[in-house]
């Protein structure tokens, strides 16, 4: 709900701060007094098109702040990273200089006018003669139909979903199974040259290390045999210190230090034995074999040469083996899979479309609902001859069906239906607007809904019944009207007086709440022109008091 409005340089006025209360809060004032003015500046701040035209002649800037109870636009806000304290009002502030720069702020963060004109959606419905939004917008009718009807759009949102996703899965296959094709004959060669070669993760470390221990074992054989030679046979060390063990075998107990001798040698038996046993596993290990190193070389250059063909590791040729395998086994099974994914594509059309059918029949009879209470309220409106009428229209599939949804009217019998926008004149807009918005009632209404001029061109009896529409509407949250009716006008729970004076150098427009007599003299001026009579006040006391 609009709590206050604060302008400041705009046009005409020059400083205003107001106050709203909630229910029907009128606005009148003579022709030409600057009601348009406040519903610019109001449009300002919720967004619309800013321009330097709007700037006081000789101010620098116009600008304007409005400050909402708006509970409803709370996840909005959220989802906007716009913080907004519990129980504290959202405050919008819109600035216009003289050469059309604005600037755009909610709760003092800076914001775009797009984001402004979304928020300004939420908070505030306009409804005018020329206003292209809201009800007159078809894009719309079909949310407000399901609204009206309590229609769940949720399981067609799952089929919608369910059934996009099997589509790309499919395309995808699809895709996925014609660059396979083309490759089919390049796979089928990689796959049997590498099950050929049979390539072993870790392999090339493997056959590294085994060159390089036979191109050691070429370089080291003649030491090893020299060495050898020293520690074995007949006059290998290890034969002389045994020898020599059981010579002083004999003599050690003759003497300590032959003991000891004895036990020094036979450690060194000990250790030489060691060493020939290492000795004897080097010259196993080392033992060169030309035919071996051929073939690890061999290998090892063919596993390289592999690998930078494929343009991967040669650790990574078993899994590229695998890969190309898989790919192959889908090329041969595709068709099968294909079948599978179309199988479900099907299934998931059917679902959604038998979601849309029950979307349709639900439409149709809120349809049926929605122009009845339409219809009730056009004889009083002065619409006698007028229809209304939901058309639903096969549209494209989306996530709320595949229904197109337009409010259409026909003016005079016999005459062709067509979009309100386009059958309608200027007056007659404006009362299917409002008989619309009163049958609709709560669905898809903004907290604070403005009506400009909504009675312009009727009086007497449709005046009234406006009036007790407007005044219906406004029970639960605030309507603001525009007006000339005085029948509206004496309907208002609030009344504000619009006001233009001058004092002969400058013209300035105010706006003033009026109390309850000054209430009375507004409608008495409004039903007797120039002069207001006592016969004139009679009458705006009884349309005040009825």
């Amino acid at each position: 709900m609009l709590q206050s409005l604060a302008i400041r340089d705009v046009v005409l006025i020059e400083a205003l701060d107001l106050d709203f209360s909630s229910g029907l809060v009128v606005i009148t004032g003579e022709t030409g007094a600057g009601k348009s003015i406040l519903l610019d500046a109001l449009g300002l701040a919720l967004g619309m098109r800013a321009g330097g035209g709007l700037v006081r002649q000789g101010a620098a800037q116009a600008s304007v702040s409005a400050s909402f109870e708006a509970p409803g636009a709370a996840d909005w806000l959220a989802d906007h990273d716009i913080a907004v304290e519990a129980g504290e009002p959202l405050t919008i502030r819109r600035t216009v200089k003289a050469d059309g720069g604005s600037r755009a702020f909610v709760n003092d963060q800076p914001v775009s006018a797009g984001l402004l004109r979304n928020l300004g959606a939420l908070l505030v419905e306009i409804h005018g003669q020329h206003d292209d939004r809201g009800l007159l917008a078809p894009a719309g009718h079909r949310a407000l139909l399901d609204s009206f009807g309590r229609i769940d759009v949720c399981l067609a949102a799952a089929a919608f979903t369910a059934m996009r996703a099997t589509a790309a899965e499919l395309a995808t296959a699809r895709d996925a199974l014609a660059n396979a094709e083309a490759d089919r004959d390049w796979l089928t060669h990689a796959v049997g040259e590498l099950d050929g070669f049979g390539p072993q993760p870790g392999e090339e470390a493997t056959l590294a290390d085994a060159r390089s221990l036979s191109q050691k074992g070429e370089r080291l054989a003649g030491e090893i045999d020299d060495i050898t030679a020293l520690t074995e046979g007949p006059e290998g060390a290890l034969t002389k210190l045994r020898a020599a063990a059981r010579a002083l075998d004999r003599v050690a107990r003759d003497h300590p230090a032959l003991a000891e001798a004895l036990a020094a040698t036979d450690r060194a038996i000990i250790e030489a034995a060691m060493a020939e046993e290492h000795l004897a596993d080097a010259a196993r290990a080392l033992a060169f074999d030309p035919a071996r190193l051929e073939a690890d070389e061999a290998r090892l250059f063919d596993l390289r040469g592999l690998a930078r063909k494929h343009r991967v590791q040669p650790d990574d040729l078993a899994a590229l083996a695998d890969e190309l395998r898989t790919r192959l086994s889908a090329i041969e099974d595709g068709g099968a899979g294909i079948s599978r994914l179309e199988a479900a594509h099907r299934a998931a059309q059917e679902a959604y479309r038998g979601e849309s059918v029950k979307l349709t029949a639900a439409r149709t009879a809120a349809a049926q609902k929605l122009d009845a209470a339409v219809a009730g309220e056009l004889a009083p409106l002065k619409l006698d001859a007028a229809r209304f009428r939901t058309a639903i229209a096969a549209g494209p599939e989306s996530e709320a069906g595949a229904d197109r949804v337009e409010f259409e009217v026909s003016t005079n019998p016999g005459a062709p239906f067509g979009a309100m926008t386009r059958i309608a004149s200027g007056g007659e807009l404006s009362r299917f607007i409002l008989a619309l918005k009163v049958a609709l009632a709560e669905e898809g209404a903004a907290a604070t809904m403005i009506f400009d001029e909504i009675d312009r061109g009727v009086g007497g009896a449709v005046a009234s019944a406006i009036g007790d529409r407007l005044s219906r509407l406004a029970d639960g949250r605030q309507v603001i009207v525009v007006t000339h009716s005085p029948q509206v006008a004496a309907r208002g729970s609030e009344h504000l007086l619009i006001a233009k004076n001058s004092d002969g150098l400058v013209t300035r427009t105010n706006l003033r709440v009026l109390a309850e007599d000054e209430r009375r003299e507004e409608i008495a001026r409004m039903l007797s022109g120039a002069e207001v009579t006592d016969e004139a006040r009679a009458q705006a006391a009884r349309l005040v008091s009825a």
